[in-house]
């Protein structure tokens, strides 16, 4: 499908999810990154008056805060700004801690961030009854690369079913500015950390698998080994039957 065919039926997705739903708008957090600006502007299409973009720094570095201004501006996308790192260091300070291996510590000190800024933009779209969509693509989704009620608590994921490859194809059409495209994907929960450094391999040869099932045995064997690992991100917590 032609990249701006996809534009169209993915702006009418969300045109249809959030009226199904009886809601007014869309809220989405606005990182910098990518994937955030795709889905921007994909909302700011189905939702022209009601799309509201959330600014939210927790030790962030100042080129991402810059980046989501720049995509914002461009595409007139009203933002807000909530900064977090206040409210990170306090809620750090208060929680007990256990002993653990540092980069297991480091690893679960993170997932915070991603943590409360959906408690933020909860708190915002239900004041404004709008609903909050998520900014995850399709291979971050298939092996677990998000965070469990962080960035994949959402109520929908119009770039879902999208690997990163597709995205960046969309990102073309759609103009997002050249620096956005063309930076280091990162989470952004640490210094220097980016995604796939933490994966263990390229986003092309993630979405090469995802696609046509194409990977050496032993990416092959790592990839579905974090699928199955990571099947209980993507499912409602079980219920037993009895």
């Amino acid at each position: 499908m032609h990249s701006e065919q996809l534009a169209e039926k993915l702006v009418s997705w969300i045109k249809d999810r959030v009226q199904e739903a009886g809601r007014k708008g869309v809220v989405l957090g606005m990182s910098g990154g990518l994937d955030s600006s795709v889905l921007a502007v994909l909302c700011q299409r189905a939702f022209p008056q009601n799309t509201l973009g959330v600014i939210m720094p927790c030790h962030s570095r100042q080129e991402d805060k810059a980046h989501a201004r720049l995509a914002a501006g461009k595409f007139s996308i009203p933002t807000t700004e909530v900064a977090l790192d206040n409210t990170f260091d306090a809620l750090l300070s208060a929680l007990p801690h256990y002993k653990a291996k540092p980069s297991a510590r480091r690893l679960v000190q993170a997932n915070l961030k991603p943590r409360l800024r959906m408690l933020v933009l909860y708190y915002i779209a239900t004041q404004l009854d709008y609903m909050v969509a998520g900014a995850s693509n399709k291979s971050e989704l298939s092996i677990g690369y998000f965070t469990k009620h962080g960035d994949g608590g959402v109520d929908i994921m119009p770039i879902g079913n999208l690997v990163k490859r597709e995205v960046i194809e969309l990102a073309g059409c759609l103009a997002i500015p050249q620096p956005i495209i063309e930076k280091p994907p990162s989470a952004g929960l640490w210094e220097g950390q980016t995604d796939e450094d933490e994966m263990g391999f390229s986003y092309y040869d993630l979405g090469r698998y995802l696609l046509n099932g194409e990977a050496p045995g032993e990416l092959r064997s790592k990839i579905e080994s974090m699928i199955t690992a990571s099947s209980h991100k993507r499912s409602l917590p079980p219920i037993a039957n009895f």
